[in-house]
């Protein structure tokens, strides 16, 4: 009974820790136009590996909690409800099912890179489709000009996110196992 209450301590830990990076890594970002360059996918995808599905999609949606109630972790340094529902607010919401795309094959595939690939960019591709159909309602534009806005300028940078979590995750993965402070049995 003690080592399930301490190990579901460790993974309240760990996904706080996600968390607590989600917060500090976010904000950091390049405006380039009405979506900007943020770094948060990049964090959900480490989580993801770290942490499993699951608990990777909890500790994003704790992140959105904490900026939904004022806290500014959003891109930019922003938070509240006007973030959340404003204009890029439809990609804050498709890291929701980009995470549990993403996270079936990272897990299900035991962290093999091609297969957590698929994954990253199927989950990606549903996020661009949400946040683009959402920038074009709120910001009263085409779906072109939402997707030359909020697509196009990402898709090489979220590769490259994708590619550099794909090779450095697992390896924190299996040395935070091998430092017993995640399970074996997380990796599906």
């Amino acid at each position: 009974m003690k080592d399930n209450k301490t190990l579901s301590i460790k993974n309240i830990a760990v996904i706080g820790v996600i968390t607590a990076i989600t917060c500090i890594l976010a904000p950091l970002s390049v405006p380039i136009g009405p979506v900007p360059i943020s770094l948060t996918n990049l964090v959900i995808y480490f989580g993801l590996y770290i942490l499993g599905t699951g608990k990777g999609t909890i500790s994003y949606l704790v992140y959105l909690l904490i900026g939904l109630v004022g806290v500014p972790v959003f891109s930019g340094f922003s938070a509240g409800p006007q973030k959340l529902f404003g204009p890029t607010g439809g990609y804050l919401i498709g890291f929701i099912p980009m995470a549990v795309i993403a996270g079936i094959f990272i897990e299900k595939s035991g962290r093999k890179f091609v297969l957590s690939m698929v994954g990253m960019v199927l989950g990606t591709a549903v996020c661009y489709l949400f946040g683009t159909v959402w920038l074009a309602y709120q910001a009263h534009m085409g779906f072109g000009a939402a997707m030359a806005a909020g697509v196009y300028p990402f898709i090489i940078g979220d590769l490259i996110k994708m590619v550099l979590a794909g090779l450095v995750a697992p390896q924190i993965y299996k040395a935070l196992v091998r430092a017993n402070v995640i399970a074996v049995a997380q990796a599906a």
